[in-house]
C-alpha cells in the first residue's frame, strides 16, 4: 500500500496493475457511501415539504430556501473544492467534508425554526461540496486504466441511485419518525466514513501545482452562487424581476472575468483549454441536460403523487422507487458496463438519454390504469440513467489529466448542480405558467394548488377543474424536460464522436510522439 500511496502522492497517474492497492473495492465502497448520503440529501426533503410547512409553521419561501441553500452553497464551491483538493490533498478534503457534513447534518436535525434549518443546509452543502469532488477524485487515483472505467461506473451508479432514492428513504423515515430524522441517520454513516477513510485511502496530492489561485476560487464561488440562486429565484420573484436578473447578470459577468483570469494567469484553477476538448464539451453537456431532466421531473413527480393522487410521503416515495431499483439492478449485474463497452461512449450517451426521455413521456402521459403506466416510465428512466451516467462521467474525467482529477470532478459536479438547479426551476416555471392558465376564472390569480383549491372551496366542479389543470400543467413540463434530454443526448453524442475522429494531422501527431520516445 505505501508504494501505491507515494505514486499517488507524486500527482502521477494511477498505480500499474502490479503495485494495485488491495483495499481499493473496500476503499470505493466506503467513498460510494460518504457520496451517496451528498446525493441523497439533494432529493431526500421533496416529499417532506407537507410536513415542514406544518411543523415548522414555514413559508413557501422558506421551504424553498431550506431544500435549496444546500445545492446554492455546494454549487459554488464545487469548482475551488476541487483546485484544492488536488492541491492539498485529497484524502485530507475528503475528511474534512465528512466532518462538516456530518456537523451540518446534526445542526439540521436539531433546528427549532426554518432559519436555523436553512443554515445548517447551507453548511451541509460545504461538506457536500468537498465530498463530491474528492470521491471521484480519489476513485481516479486508487484505479489503473483498465479498472478505471469499471470504478467509474460504480460511482456514477451510486450517484444516480442517491438521486433516485431519496424520495423513497424520506418517505420511509417520515412514516416511522419526525423529520429531523432524515438528517440525523446521515451521523453513523458519516462516523464509519471518516473512520474507514482515514485508515485505508491513500494521501494524494498534485505535487507539481502552483501557489493557490485565490482569485479564481473567489470569482468561481461568487459567479456560479449568483448564477444558482438567479435560477431558483425565478420562479418566485419572476424571470423579468431585478431579484432574478440582477444576480444572473452579475453571476454571468463575474464568471466571465473567471474565464479571462483563468486563460491568464500561470497557475490557473480550471484550465480552460479543457473547454476546447469537443469530447469535454460533449460531456458536459451530457452532465447538464441529464440532471435537469432528472431533477427537474422528480420534483414534478413527488408533488403528483402527494397532492394529485393523494398518497402519504412512504406512498409516494415507494412508488418512485422503481427508478433506483432499475439503476441499481442494470450496473449490480454488468448490464450497463457490457453495453459501454460495445456501444461506445458517445452512442451510450445517445440511447441511455433518449431512454430517459421515452421514460419522462411515458410517465407524462394520462393513464386510467392507476399505476402502471408511471411504473413503465420509472423502469426506462432508470435504465437511461444507468447506461448514460457511467458515460458520461467517464467521457468528462477521461478528457482531463489524472493529475487534475479534482477539478475535473469539480466541473463534473457543478454541472450537476447547475442543471438539478435549472430542472427544478425552469420545469417548475413550464408547469405554474400551464397551470395558471388553465385555471377557472373564479379562482384565477391563485399562485399555488393549495391556494387554488382553498378558493374553490366546496364546489366539485371547481376543485376537479383546478387539478385538471394542475395535472396538465405536470404533464406539459415533463414533456418539456423530455425534450431536452434528448436534444442533449444527441449534442454530447455528436460531439464525443467528432472528438474520437482522428484529425487530418493525427498521424504526423503520432509520428512525432513515436520519435520524442
Amino acid at each position: 500500500m505505501t508504494a501505491a500511496a507515494d505514486t499517488a502522492a507524486d500527482g502521477s497517474t494511477a498505480a500499474p496493475a502490479a503495485a494495485r492497492l488491495p483495499a481499493r473495492w473496500l476503499i470505493l465502497a466506503v467513498i460510494c457511501l460518504a457520496q451517496l448520503t451528498v446525493v441523497l440529501d439533494n432529493t431526500v426533503l421533496n416529499v417532506a415539504i407537507p410536513t415542514l410547512s406544518r411543523d415548522l409553521d414555514a413559508t413557501t419561501a422558506d421551504i424553498q430556501w431550506v431544500i435549496n441553500a444546500y445545492s446554492l452553497v455546494q454549487a459554488g464551491l464545487l469548482l475551488a473544492a476541487g483546485s484544492a483538493a488536488d492541491r492539498y490533498g485529497r484524502k485530507r478534503l475528503l475528511l474534512a467534508g465528512l466532518a462538516l457534513f456530518g456537523v451540518g447534518s446534526l445542526a439540521a436535525g436539531l433546528a427549532q425554526s426554518s432559519g436555523q434549518l436553512i443554515a445548517a443546509r447551507a453548511g451541509m452543502g460545504v461538506g457536500g461540496a468537498l465530498l463530491l469532488t474528492t470521491t471521484l477524485a480519489v476513485a481516479i487515483q486508487i484505479f489503473d486504466a483498465e479498472e478505471r472505467p469499471k470504478a467509474i461506473g460504480v460511482w456514477a451508479a451510486v450517484n444516480a441511485l442517491g438521486f433516485a432514492a431519496g424520495p423513497p428513504v424520506g418517505g420511509l423515515v417520515l412514516a416511522h419518525f419526525w423529520w429531523g430524522a432524515i438528517f440525523l441517520i446521515n451521523i453513523p454513516v458519516v462516523v464509519l466514513a471518516l473512520v474507514a477513510v482515514r485508515a485505508l485511502v491513500p494521501e494524494s496530492r498534485n505535487l507539481s501545482g502552483h501557489r493557490p489561485d485565490l482569485l479564481g476560487a473567489l470569482l468561481s464561488t461568487v459567479g456560479m452562487a449568483a448564477v444558482v440562486y438567479a435560477i431558483i429565484s425565478g420562479p418566485e420573484h419572476g424571470w423579468s424581476s431585478g431579484r432574478v436578473l440582477l444576480p444572473a447578470a452579475g453571476g454571468v459577468l463575474v464568471l466571465g472575468a473567471f474565464a479571462l483570469w483563468e486563460r491568464r494567469v500561470p497557475y490557473p484553477m480550471l484550465d480552460m483549454e479543457f473547454f476546447r476538448d469537443r469530447r469535454f464539451v460533449g460531456a458536459v453537456a451530457g452532465v447538464v441536460l441529464i440532471t435537469f431532466g432528472s431533477g427537474g421531473t422528480l420534483y414534478l413527480l413527488t408533488q403528483e403523487l402527494q397532492f394529485v393522487r393523494g398518497y402519504a410521503p412512504l406512498e409516494a416515495g415507494l412508488r418512485i422507487a422503481p427508478f433506483a431499483l432499475t439503476v441499481v439492478a442494470l450496473n449490480s449485474v454488468g448490464v450497463s458496463a457490457r453495453l459501454m463497452r460495445r456501444l461506445g461512449l458517445p452512442l451510450s450517451i445517445a440511447v441511455g438519454m433518449a431512454l430517459l426521455a421515452a421514460g419522462f413521456t411515458v410517465a407524462a402521459l394520462p393513464s386510467t390504469d392507476g399505476y402502471g403506466v408511471l411504473l413503465l416510465g420509472l423502469v426506462l428512466m432508470g435504465a437511461g440513467c444507468a447506461l448514460a451516467n457511467p458515460a458520461i462521467v467517464e467521457a468528462v474525467m477521461g478528457a482531463i489529466p489524472p493529475e487534475k482529477a479534482g477539478a475535473g470532478a469539480g466541473v463534473d459536479g457543478t454541472m450537476s448542480e447547475l442543471g438539478t438547479s435549472l430542472g427544478v426551476a425552469v420545469l417548475g416555471a413550464v408547469m405554474n405558467a400551464r397551470f395558471t392558465a388553465l385555471l377557472p376564472a373564479a379562482v384565477a390569480g391563485a399562485g399555488s394548488l393549495p391556494a387554488a383549491l382553498a378558493a374553490a372551496g366546496t364546489d366539485d366542479a371547481e376543485r376537479g377543474a383546478v387539478m385538471d389543470a394542475f395535472t396538465s400543467g405536470i404533464e406539459t413540463s415533463q414533456l418539456a424536460g423530455a425534450a431536452a434530454v434528448l436534444v442533449g443526448g444527441c449534442v454530447a453524442a455528436l460531439l464525443l464522436r467528432r472528438a474520437e475522429r482522428p484529425g487530418p494531422d493525427a498521424p504526423a501527431k503520432a509520428k512525432a510522439e513515436a520519435e520524442a520516445q
